[in-house]
């Protein structure tokens, strides 16, 4: 309650003498007055007429208000009445910032959620939020208090029936945004997910129907709780919450933000949600009915779609130009403003992302008949995404005539160009080879040689390998051991972490495609490569018991034991006798298969079966502990 101070409010002296008076009835007069004729901006009336009245009065009139203590003449009847005065001033006093900060005004905020929490409806709603808002914005105790005192889950039933851009709304957000800056979301996550997605419920629902400032500020701090890292146990939460309406109300509110004139900060902000939104729901929730103000024709499906992709590029272009000039810049002053790379670095990191979800977005549309994709949007997505990609291979260029090769933008550079190239392995085909060798070569800032820029080229890779042409292309400057290099971090005893076999067996394909061809390609490999790999694949395949692994590593164990003996390899020092026992063993397994009563598994590999079989018949003689096993 925002109280009026007019020419006939009387002098402070008189309610200064009602709050000091000995009765309870004189102080509830005092406060009365107090809250008819000082305003909140009025801090020196204020913080005089709180140090009159008292602590401990306040104190007992709100307990009164609640029911658990009484004053002087207090009945049941006046216990709203009490209540509501309580907290009327209360809120008002808080506006004078050393009272929000006292310890007594913290102490309260435990009372005021009990308030919130016992009586919903109340008529000091609004007072009360405005309490919590001052007392946790004065003080670190004041947040602490509110967030140890289950304040989220006041804040989690309440926010999902507030008006919308109601000031309770609006304060609710507020002490999100307090959370939010006092404790990290690793720890909010941890504490409170249901409420925490109820919360971003709420707030997906005002950055969706909002069109003025309110509207930034849910944007702003769905974007901050969604890309975080610890934001995994949230992501299942949402998805399972019974408002279906999120993901619609997140492309209604981002298809708002990119089509409008908004600062770059905040269009950036959108692509972020935009990002979290496909993670949490899927590449499809970027298409759909959209609802926007004051637009009565009917808006295409996939218009979302195509403002996020054309945003996206925007950002690849100029942070990549400008991430070019910076580097540059660096090089010439041998110091970097890093936190401005930094930055730059992770947001064309989001880009890109958002890049790669529309790659797949694309690419099963183009699979599914009945799509909503229109056909002239499809093309443009395509034409967009080829320009694109050109773009980020012009900056590995000028990143190769820089002598670069380490850094995760570079990584990240090369994780789209795989991205669109496993869809389109003929697109920029020529800039590609060119930078192939160098591509191979990069690593991110972490790791002590290339790996995932291998694992990235992979699906390329394994393609070029197909045909003759692109083997000798590969081989002409080492590109096939990057491959088994690759192979033999994947599947290896100190292999690296995967998310799925898929890169494996594409690297597994790959160097099929070679080996099956070193008869007009005559692969070089030293013996080091070649034991590394054989070790590998003997690890690999030990106690492994299905049928499409065991059949792919013996496929190639079988066509690498063709470049060596059993005795040279014996005499290779990193090659020892349980390797060769484990490997004649994994040979003698694929063989066994072999014949009438052939599962239904092995029935799939016949091709590799027909590789593993053709090879023992020509080495078998130089690998005769390999006969021994197989033939016991």
């Amino acid at each position: 309650m925002e109280p009026q101070q007019d020419k006939q409010s009387p002098p402070l002296e008189d309610c200064l003498k009602l709050l000091k008076g000995e009765r309870d009835e004189q102080r509830l007069a005092g406060l009365l007055l107090v809250t008819k004729f000082f305003k909140g901006d009025d801090l020196s009336s204020l913080e005089t007429i709180y140090n009159a009245v008292g602590v401990g009065f306040l104190d007992r009139l709100l307990r009164t208000g609640m029911g658990k203590g009484s004053i002087s003449s207090s009945g049941s009847e006046n216990r709203d009445a009490y209540l509501r005065l309580s907290v009327t001033v209360l809120a008002a006093f808080c506006h004078v910032p050393e009272i929000a900060a006292s310890n007594d005004m913290a102490s309260k905020i435990p009372l005021v959620l009990e308030v919130l929490s016992t009586e919903p409806g109340s008529a000091v709603l609004e007072e009360c939020y405005e309490f919590l808002y001052l007392v946790s914005t004065a003080s670190e105790d004041g947040i602490m208090t509110f967030y140890t005192s289950e304040g989220m889950n006041m804040l989690a039933s309440h926010m999902s029936i507030f008006p919308d851009g109601s000031h309770q709304m609006e304060l609710s957000m507020k002490l999100v945004q307090l959370i939010l800056n006092k404790l990290s979301l690793e720890i909010i996550n941890q504490d409170y997910v249901p409420e925490l997605s109820k919360i971003v419920a709420a707030l997906t629902r005002q950055f969706a129907v909002l069109h003025n400032a309110v509207k930034f500020d849910a944007l702003h701090l769905l974007s901050a709780i969604l890309s975080s890292k610890y934001s995994a146990p949230l992501y299942d939460s949402l998805r399972v919450l019974p408002e279906k309406d999120l993901p619609n109300y997140m492309r209604d509110g981002i298809a708002a933000i990119l089509q409008n004139r908004v600062a770059p900060t905040e269009k950036l902000q959108a692509l972020i949600l935009a990002d979290s939104m496909m993670t949490i729901f899927g590449e499809r929730q970027l298409i759909g009915h959209i609802n926007l103000p004051g637009v009565k024709e009917p808006i295409p499906a996939d218009r979302c779609l195509v403002l996020v992709l054309e945003q996206s590029r925007v950002e690849v272009a100029v942070l990549l130009n400008e991430l070019a000039q910076l580097k540059d810049e660096a090089s010439k002053r041998s110091s970097a403003p890093a936190e401005t790379i930094v930055s730059k670095k992770r947001n064309v990191a989001i880009a890109f992302s958002l890049l790669e979800k529309i790659i797949s977005l694309i690419s099963n549309a183009s699979e599914n008949e009945g799509d909503v994709i229109d056909e002239n949007t499809f093309m443009k997505v395509i034409k967009g995404l080829n320009e694109t990609i050109g773009v980020v291979l012009e900056y590995l260029l000028d990143a190769k005539e820089h002598g670069q090769r380490k850094g995760d933008d570079l990584l990240a550079s090369v994780r789209i160009i795989g991205s669109y190239l496993a869809e389109t392995p003929v697109a920029c085909k020529e800039k590609v080879i060119e930078l192939l060798e160098y591509m191979l070569s990069i690593e991110g800032e972490d790791e002590p040689s290339p790996f995932y820029s291998i694992c990235f080229l992979l699906p390329l890779l394994c393609q070029m390998t197909m045909e003759i042409e692109g083997c000798k292309a590969l081989i002409s400057w080492g590109g096939h051991i990057s491959v088994v290099d690759c192979l033999v971090k994947l599947i290896g005893p100190h292999g690296y972490m995967v998310k799925d076999n898929g890169c494996i067996f594409l690297a597994c394909d790959t160097m099929l495609n070679l080996l099956l061809k070193k008869e007009q390609l005559r692969i070089p490999l030293d013996d080091s490569t070649l034991v590394n790999l054989l070790k590998a694949l003997a690890f690999w395949t030990e106690g492994i018991n299905d049928p499409s692994t065991i059949m792919m590593a013996s496929s190639i164990c079988a066509l690498l034991f063709d470049f060596t003996s059993e005795k040279a390899l014996l005499k290779h020092p990193n090659f020892d006798d349980s390797t060769l026992d484990s490997l004649s063993r994994l040979i003698a397994r694929s063989l066994a298969s072999w014949g009438q009563g052939m599962s239904d598994a092995a029935k799939s590999e016949m091709d590799l079966l027909e590789i593993v079989t053709q090879g023992y018949s020509q080495w078998v003689d130089r690998f005769p502990r390999v006969r021994e096993t197989v033939e016991r």
